[in-house]
């Protein structure tokens, strides 16, 4: 294939990665939030996702691709007048897709949407039971990713069939990787652990 029609798969690559990118401009925010409680030595949380499936996310997924959730929670003691002290940590992955039946979070069915994404629940059991003055605090962080600078490249890679050219290829790669930050989403959120009566 001539010189020509690398250019122009070159130009079709720049073109979709430059559509995904406008696409995902005007996405509602995304926030996370949680709920936490104590009752006795053991802490619950319950983390969400608002919002967090964009009009351009929602295609994607729905073209078949899966989304990564990940889920960071830490919990944190809380001290007067000095930094909080780290208690506990937990990572969680589940994977958002969407079949006939409609979207999955961990192969479960999401029947009221992905506006509100109730992610799987954490717990911690503390060494001891905490005083009736000590309060503490939990840190959560979620991120979405559908598509992955990796996966945009090989698909650079296949629309220029391979070829290797040192014009553009540095550029075409921080937009790539500009494109899927765009689409991944990510938001965080702390909340105060309540005590069960």
């Amino acid at each position: 294939m001539g010189r020509h029609g690398t250019q122009s798969r070159r130009g079709a690559a720049l073109v979709v990665a430059a559509g995904l990118l406008a696409s995902g401009a005007h996405a509602e925010e995304a926030s996370a939030a949680c709920t936490a409680t104590l009752s006795g030595k053991r802490v619950m949380v319950r983390p969400e996702a608002r919002a967090f499936i964009s009009p351009e996310l929602d295609r994607l997924v729905r073209l078949g691709l899966a989304g990564k959730l990940e889920v960071e929670l830490t919990l944190w003691r809380r001290r007067a007048f000095w930094f909080d002290a780290h208690v506990d940590s937990a990572r969680v992955t589940q994977v958002l897709a969407f079949t006939h039946e409609g979207y999955l979070l961990d192969g479960r069915e999401l029947t009221g949407g992905v506006g509100i994404l109730e992610l799987e629940r954490v717990a911690w059991t503390l060494d001891a039971r905490p005083e009736a003055d000590e309060h503490f605090v939990v840190q959560v962080e979620v991120r979405l990713q559908v598509v992955t600078a990796a996966s945009l490249g090989r698909m650079a890679r296949w629309l220029t069939q391979g070829e290797s050219s040192s014009s553009g290829t540095p550029v075409l790669g921080s937009l790539l990787r500009s494109v899927a930050e765009d689409l991944a989403r990510q938001a965080s959120a702390r909340c105060n652990v309540s005590r069960q009566p």
